[in-house]
């Protein structure tokens, strides 16, 4: 009862402090790719990043509050705001602790959630653009991850709310609905025969969480922009898998800020961390060859063995690029839409690098390309040859599914697209050769670097 109390008192307190608006908010100067941060989430109708900057404003301007301890207070309100048992909630069951905070239909949609054609877009729009947080949380209970790892309800809320967060919901396409969409179909690989008889309880957590934290922070454009404007991230990583990186570093943080894995012993933790990279940065586009290659390599010499645990990372990291790259092997209702994301989002680089007066990166360019001509060249040389390797390891229904998906997605866009018609005798149309490049990074989708 004292404890309720005392937070009760400290939840007032907290409100009261930032409850008065400044007539005008000073914020820093925006750099023209770096939309302003809005999360998916919003806490008392207030922008979290508008706060931070009214705090350290005022920090700086009275000088009687060290910029240190705003940054813990503002840490500590992050945390009471995005945690039930804080904001007064009575305890519930741990395994029902989301049930009140979505409808009857979206609870029907996460009882089909291993169907391909789970319509991500509808289920966020049941969720109030929760997707990501109620589908991770979901799976984790279905697998019984939560109990098995004794995690802690409060700290996984918690932090599941702040990795959908820090995704740029203003993006187009890498935002936390994508992040969603990723984790589903992840989890329908995870179903797959030769996988759910081999991996282990570890193997599924980690192959989740990579998925959901995958382009966790995504600023919009793709690395070489970045490397290009001299901004700092490509300076950090040595101009190598510079968002890839970022991401895993940003999902790292998210854990040890929330102290998810608190509990567990310090090497099993780091242990974690460092195959939870592993997974991110095979989503670098710019890699696709190397992986490719060794994949291909594995199913001719039919060496695999998921017995061993490096092949079973390696098989993780292979599903979790898949699942990156799905959107054209969607039905056609949903890769449509994903593709208009993706092909706006790539437009939208190219306007700023022309207003900028720099040179516009490959599909960047909307006088250039078309959705069409991007799509077609992306499912001829990035898409099919890894969903073909897919389809030997994993000769399913499932994988059949996503060819057959595919190969009439392509036909739509070609259909679609003019110059198509003066394809050449081996079949390959002229948008789709003209986007072949040594590198397939300008061909990304879904992982970087778009």
């Amino acid at each position: 009862m004292g404890i309720a109390l005392f937070w009760s008192i400290i939840t007032v307190f907290v409100r009261w402090l930032f409850s008065k608006r400044e007539s005008s908010v000073i914020r820093p100067r925006q750099v023209g790719y770096f939309p302003t941060r809005r999360g998916a989430i919003s806490y008392d109708s207030s922008d979290q990043t508008a706060l931070y900057i009214r705090m350290l404003a005022r920090a700086e301007s009275a000088g009687s509050i060290p910029a240190r301890r705003i940054q813990r207070l503002y840490s500590f309100q992050r945390h009471m705001l995005s945690s039930r048992l804080l904001r007064g909630t009575p305890h519930l069951n741990s395994l029902h602790i989301l049930d009140e905070d979505y409808c009857g239909q979206a609870r029907c949609m996460l009882d089909k959630v291993g169907s391909w054609n789970f319509d991500i877009f509808r289920f966020d729009r049941l969720t109030n653009g929760n997707s990501l947080v109620f589908l991770t949380f979901h799976l984790l209970n279905q697998y019984g991850l939560i109990e098995l790892f004794q995690l802690d309800m409060v700290k996984l809320r918690r932090f599941l709310v702040l990795v959908q967060e820090d995704y740029h919901n203003q993006n187009p396409y890498h935002n936390a609905v994508h992040a969603a969409d990723v984790t589903q179909a992840m989890y329908s690989y995870l179903k797959e025969p030769k996988l759910a008889q081999s991996l282990t309880s570890c193997d599924i957590l980690l192959g989740l969480l990579a998925a959901a934290t995958h382009d966790l922070d995504h600023p919009g454009v793709n690395q070489p922009f970045l490397i290009k404007t001299n901004h700092y991230l490509a300076a950090l990583y040595r101009n190598t898998s510079v968002l890839e990186n970022h991401h895993w570093r940003s999902a790292v943080g998210l854990l040890r800020e929330t102290e998810l894995f608190s509990h567990l012993p310090v090497e099993d933790s780091l242990n974690m961390e460092r195959q939870l990279g592993s997974l991110i940065l095979a989503t670098d586009i710019s890699r696709q060859n190397d992986y490719l290659s060794r994949f291909r390599s594995h199913l001719d010499e039919n060496n695999l063995c998921l017995g061993n645990a490096s092949h079973r990372h390696f098989i993780l990291q292979m599903a979790l690029k898949c699942a990156d790259i799905c959107n054209p092997c969607r039905p056609w209702e949903l890769s449509k839409q994903w593709s208009e994301k993706v092909t706006e989002e790539f437009f939208h680089q190219g306007d700023i690098e022309k207003k900028h007066k720099l040179e516009v990166s490959p599909l960047c360019d909307s006088e250039a390309n078309t959705i069409a001509s991007v799509q077609i060249g992306f499912m001829t040389y990035v898409v099919e040859p890894l969903f073909a390797e897919w389809a030997r390891f994993s000769d399913t229904r499932l994988s059949q599914t996503m060819l057959g998906h595919l190969g009439l997605n392509k036909a739509s866009w070609s259909a679609m697209e003019p110059e198509a018609s003066g394809s050449s005798e081996d079949g390959e149309s002229e948008p789709a050769r003209a986007t072949e490049q040594p590198s397939s990074r300008s061909l990304s989708q879904g992982s970087q670097e778009s």
